[in-house]
Order: structure tokens, then C-alpha cells, then sequence
């Protein structure tokens, strides 16, 4: 099998190469996820103390859809932002997600991808050099092309510790004597 990373038909050359890293990565992570059960998107780590799935996924959303209002240069609503958010909680933690479906985050994620693969087509590859602003307090500045290669590693960065939070739940499933 030939893997090669081509821009998208739709979009100017860098802009569809940085969207299909993007994409390519949202792929993956649709593979990794597939087949898990509610426990095991729920589950937090052998001492209960690190990210689940859930919370990593919405908040892979969460700061990605941010990045698509950025980039289409508009303030996400407040509608956006009660439904997806808070990007942290009280604690500065990631919000407590529990009991959600895979498919539901997973459906709403691919909505936020489409979103960004439609805000992409209207992009040109001289709008790459423009710079926005980001952060808790909007208090970093990055390029557009920055932004999309971000949203691209960001999302491989969590896959890994998604796959560190399956390799221990399987080992509980083995040690418990179940049949993964």
C-alpha cells in the first residue's frame, strides 16, 4: 500500500496539504477508537487519575472548532461554547465527561472537521502568512498555516495517550480474567 500525503482537489496546494494532515490524523483516530466499549471510553487509568477518551476527544473538539472560528475570523457563539466547552474546568482540568457515546463524540467531532474542511476551500495559501490569536487570554499569536499544522499534531499528540489508556485497560481486562 502506497501512503502519500496530497492536498485536498477543493483547496489551494499548502492549504489542502496541511487539511489533509488534518484529516489523515482524524482517520487514524477513528481507527483507534472504533471498537471501544462505554466502559473503556469512560475509563481513566489504573489510578483513575488521568484523561479518559471522552475528555480527550471533546476537548480535541473544542479546541479545534476554536481554531476554525479563528481562523474564519469570527467569535464562537455562546451556543458553541456552553455545548462543547469549557476548554477547562474549575480545577484546570479537563471537564469530566462520562457516559457520553463514542459515536456521539465522535459524530460531533466530524462536524467540527467538516466545518474546518469547508472554512479551508475558502482559504488561498497567501491568507497562510496571517496571524491570529490564541490562547486562554488570546495572549499568543500564531500563523494560519501555524494553526492548521497544530490542529493536525494536536490531534495525534492525544491519540498517543489514548492508546497508553487502552493498553492499561486491557491489561485490567486480563487481569480480571475477562476475554478481551
Amino acid at each position: 500500500m502506497l501512503y502519500d500525503l496530497q492536498g485536498e482537489a477543493n483547496m489551494s496546494p499548502i492549504v489542502g496539504m496541511l487539511f489533509s494532515a488534518v484529516k489523515e490524523n482524524n482517520q487514524r483516530l477513528k481507527l483507534i477508537t472504533e471498537d471501544m466499549s462505554q466502559e473503556e471510553v469512560d475509563y481513566k487509568g489504573p489510578n483513575g487519575n488521568y484523561n479518559s477518551t471522552a475528555q480527550l476527544i471533546r476537548h480535541l473538539l473544542y479546541v479545534d472548532l476554536n481554531w476554525v472560528y479563528r481562523l474564519k475570523r469570527e467569535p464562537l457563539s455562546d451556543i458553541l461554547k456552553e455545548q462543547y466547552g469549557p476548554m477547562i474546568d474549575e480545577n484546570n482540568k479537563l471537564p469530566m465527561i462520562k457516559g457520553m457515546p463514542l459515536n456521539t463524540l465522535m459524530s460531533d467531532y466530524q462536524d467540527v472537521i467538516r466545518l474546518l474542511e469547508d472554512t479551508c476551500t475558502q482559504l488561498t495559501d497567501s491568507n497562510l502568512d496571517q496571524v491570529v490569536h490564541f490562547g486562554h487570554q488570546n495572549e499568543k499569536q500564531a500563523t494560519i498555516r501555524w494553526g492548521l499544522w497544530h490542529i493536525a499534531d494536536h490531534c495525534r499528540y492525544h491519540q498517543a495517550h489514548i492508546n497508553q489508556l487502552r493498553k492499561w485497560y486491557i491489561m485490567l481486562d486480563c487481569e480480571c480474567g475477562n476475554v478481551v
